[in-house]
């Protein structure tokens, strides 16, 4: 936590700006016509001016009646030019900033979202999944936040203090410096608050994240929760972490209190020293009261622009401590990367070797000296109990990580040698879960390949014998299937793996307990399918139920990171060893 309540400003704007400055060309455009803008507000304060002056000279008579219609005819016509031009330009910068909000939201989500959708699986392991979307979804509301306030809030007041310290100092040089002084006081305080007040939007930021991922655990397994009917408990959790983001976000809030109070004296001071000063001049017949009544008009020029800035820079921390989030996962290197110049893998036989691997998880050895070759077209079956590196031979074939030491091959060819997403796209994989989106039936099935035809996914679907049960479902294949296929059973949702297989059509299979969530009818039915699908595939099936891989072409027993025992079936049964210990312990049941 400690290392959160800082907010690094330098790295942080640096990301900004290089998101920012591909439209740049716009950012300066919406300054400049907020620079004609601001400037033409003082238009109208010179004009009133003139109108006091010449009042005062028509009132003494020193000024003919037509001479001071004439001015004020004049005067009217100027002041409606200038709020046309100012209506124009403020309509045009609202249109450039809507522009460039949409594009900068649009460039953050899409180079964030693809940033963290390319890390690793080991970051993905260890990241809710409710945190990541809290921090994307805050920080597009940041980098809109930023380019609000340095158009509205930022820029207004840097032009109106040049402007109007340039206007005061030709009357007034007291003036002008009493205007600056107390926007620089007004500043300095407000930023001193701003300053004690960030480790505090850090923490609160930190405890919304983990309710908001907390929230999303939850909800993802709410069928446990009220299987075991611990709604209570859960209750009782979310209202501890609620009180704790209650906490951060009154510490942070309560500031506010103290930004009222000084900014009404400070401000208060300045008028009073503003008052005084030009009003000495004008007793003193140094200056007009027309220039009295213009010194004190434009103050308030500058005062609208000053509660803009303070409220920008809330703006600006709170942006900040958003993008500070955000931001450290752009800091995130992926652990596996690709070579430079790194090919596309196209597998031809389909023969995987594992070539004397080393690999270990941390201090955790799992493989010291592995060999494993599987021939094209063969069926090789993993057993072994939980732990003996079944299913991190997988990962490693996959590229999730990369081995310590030795290589892996397919068809003769160092698998670090290619794309990582051209290496899995070369393999199918019918997990023990099918996990699906929310989405249609036959765009989950279509989701292995984009550019199948129709005819093609309906073979796949009648190839996983889905054909027969679609035909109750209301809109048949074209049926929302609800997040992660909530609205499907057990064995429809492995149905749709194996479609989505089938339609993938690649040379090299990958059975990870495709069958050991089922029930055993279930598990038969789709036996049936996943054998017409092995056919002509090299295939790894990882199980625990061995009954499941009794078929196989070859059977590996392994423990604690070795191979113990290898064979078919029918000898592996007949010898002593740990296949048949396996096989007593369950009968043709579960290995645990």
């Amino acid at each position: 936590m400690a290392k959160r309540n800082k907010i690094n400003f330098k790295y942080n704007l640096r990301e900004y700006w290089n998101i920012l400055r591909k439209y740049k060309r716009g950012f300066f455009s919406l300054l400049l016509i907020t620079l004609v803008v601001e400037t033409l507000f003082l238009v109208d304060k010179f004009l009133f001016k003139i109108i006091v002056d010449d009042g005062a000279e028509f009132i003494m008579g020193n000024l003919e009646k037509t001479v001071f219609v004439q001015t004020l005819i004049i005067i009217a016509g100027v002041f409606i030019g200038v709020s046309i031009i100012r209506a124009v330009g403020k309509w045009i910068s609202v249109h450039l900033l809507t522009i460039l909000d949409s594009n900068l939201i649009l460039e953050l989500k899409r180079k964030y979202f693809n940033h963290i959708l390319g890390l690793s699986h080991d970051f993905h392991g260890t990241h809710k999944t409710g945190s990541l979307i809290s921090r994307i979804i805050r920080g597009a509301g940041a980098i809109e936040t930023m380019t609000d306030i340095a158009a509205f809030n930022f820029a207004p007041l840097i032009f109106q203090l040049v402007i109007v310290g340039i206007a005061l100092a030709y009357f007034s040089i007291t003036s002008a410096l009493v205007v600056v002084g107390v926007s620089i006081l007004f500043i300095s305080y407000s930023y001193m608050i701003q300053r004690i007040q960030q480790k505090h939007r850090l923490k609160m930021n930190a405890y919304e994240d983990r309710e908001k991922g907390f929230v999303s655990d939850i909800f993802t397994n709410i069928d446990s929760i009220k299987y075991f009917g611990k709604e209570n408990i859960i209750e009782r959790k979310f209202e501890e972490l609620t009180r704790k983001t209650k906490r951060f976000s009154l510490k942070y809030w309560g500031y506010f209190r103290w930004f009222d109070a000084g900014q009404i004296f400070i401000l208060a001071l300045g008028l009073i020293l503003l008052v005084y000063f030009p009003l000495v001049d004008f007793l003193n017949k140094e200056i007009t009261i027309g220039t009295l009544v213009f010194i004190y008009t434009v103050y308030g020029n500058v005062v609208g622009p000053m509660f803009g800035f303070v409220w920008g820079m809330r703006g600006f921390y709170r942006a900040m401590a958003d993008f500070q989030d955000l931001f450290e996962y752009g800091k995130i290197k992926n652990d596996i990367t690709d070579r430079s110049g790194a090919r596309e893998l196209k597998v031809g036989g389909g023969e995987i070797e594992f070539v004397n691997i080393d690999f270990d998880y941390g201090k955790r050895k799992i493989f010291r000296n592995f060999d494993l070759r599987i021939k094209p077209n063969e069926k090789v079956a993993l057993v072994g109990h939980s732990g003996s590196g079944k299913t991190t031979l997988i990962k490693l074939l996959y590229r999730f990580y990369d081995v310590k030491a030795g290589a892996i091959l397919i068809d003769g060819q160092d698998i670090e040698e290619f794309k990582q997403e051209s290496l899995r796209s070369e393999f199918s994989v019918v997990p023990q879960e099918g996990i699906l989106f929310d989405d249609t039936l036959y765009n989950n099935i279509r989701f292995s390949n984009p550019r199948a035809t129709k005819g093609e996914v309906m073979k796949a679907i009648k190839f996983a014998q889905l054909d027969k049960i679609i035909k109750e479902f209301p809109k048949r294949e074209n049926t929302l299937v609800g997040e992660r296929g909530v609205k499907l059973s057990g064995g429809e949702r492995q149905r749709v793996s194996i479609a989505r297989a089938i339609l993938a059509n690649k040379k090299i299979l990958v059975l990870d307990e495709a069958t050991s969530s089922l029930d055993s009818e279930t598990e038969h039915e789709i036996q049936k399918s996943l054998t017409k699908l092995l056919k002509g595939r090299t295939a790894i099936m990882i199980a625990h139920r061995l009954s499941t891989i009794m078929g196989a072409d070859r059977i590996v027993v392994m423990k604690k990171g070795e191979i113990v025992q290898e064979g078919k079936h029918e000898d592996l049964i007949k010898q002593e060893g740990e296949y048949k210990r396996l096989w007593n312990l369950q009968k043709g049941g579960y290995i645990k």
